[in-house]
């Protein structure tokens, strides 16, 4: 009895979840024509980079504070972006990973699957690269006395120099948790639900370090433009021996490449493979 009432008055049985993702949701989103995934997915690359940017400027100045705080309070803002793009249809290539739950299921095919894959990473990249360029000429970097633009162009610096291992396994990481995060999200019949739901997990993951690779869009391509901003580079004390760590070439090589694999694993193994066997395996023998 008190299964059936949480059931149809709070939030939906994790069984239900599972089916509802793998028989609806994500063969509904593989069906999505082109055009739409595409635009759905520039405006959740833009989203999670308006969460990347807040993060960034509200660690700014916390040096007063410890270490952990500062993750902390950087962290809680960083949610905003996914309860954006969940709350608004919005499609986010490390939430479609999911998708593996309608190919186990047989309901979407690998074609299908691979075709929003690229066409969401694509849009997602671009929704990014939009805010970094509109962030950068607003000139919102020189806040606070250059410290928004050295806060970002470390971070940017951080991220292209992490050895590829460790790149690879905070991705795993971080999915897991996004992907933990859109499950709790459908599991809620109501918003708040829904932002609670987002909150708790995405907090974790960013105040923990991990990888997110549809963030680091952003964070890299920032830290690519404050490269080239005289006053920033000044103020962060970066030399240029240092900053020529910092490129196109090692943000795609030591970091998007690592961090996409790791939350390609972190969604499939820990979150899709796990609750398919749960709830899915013997539903799909029968």
């Amino acid at each position: 009895m008190e299964t059936q009432n949480l059931d149809t008055k709070d939030c939906i049985t994790p069984n239900n979840v599972a089916h509802e993702l793998a028989d609806n949701v994500m063969p509904m989103k593989a069906g999505f024509r082109k055009s739409k995934a595409f635009v759905l997915a520039i405006a959740a690359g833009a989203f999670i980079a308006f969460g990347a940017q807040v993060s960034l400027t509200v660690m700014t100045g916390t040096e007063s504070i410890s270490w952990g705080l500062a993750k902390l309070v950087g962290a809680m803002t960083f949610a905003t972006g996914l309860m954006m793009v969940v709350l608004t249809g919005a499609e986010l290539f490390t939430g479609n990973v999911m998708m593996t739950f309608a190919v186990i299921e047989k309901k979407v095919s690998i074609w299908k699957l691979l075709r929003n894959w690229s066409i969401v990473y694509i849009g997602n990249f671009i929704g990014s690269v939009i805010l970094a360029v509109l962030i950068y000429y607003s000139g919102c970097s020189h806040n606070s006395h250059d410290a928004l633009g050295v806060m970002g162009l470390s971070t940017a610096y951080t991220k292209a120099t992490l050895p590829f291992v460790e790149a690879f396994t905070r991705g795993i990481l971080c999915n897991w948790l996004v992907c933990l995060a859109i499950w709790m999200a459908s599991s809620s019949r109501h918003v708040i639900g829904k932002i609670f739901a987002i909150f708790f997990p995405i907090m974790t993951f960013v105040a923990s370090g991990y990888e997110h690779s549809i963030a680091n869009m952003y964070f890299l391509t920032n830290g690519l433009f404050l490269k080239h901003t005289p006053d920033i580079v000044a103020a962060s004390g970066y030399t240029a021996e240092q900053l020529s760590n910092l490129t196109i070439q090692s943000c795609l090589v030591n970091n998007l490449l690592p961090v996409t694999l790791g939350n390609l694993v972190g969604a499939i193994v820990f979150v899709v493979l796990l609750f398919w066997t749960a709830y899915l395996r013997d539903d799909h023998k029968v």
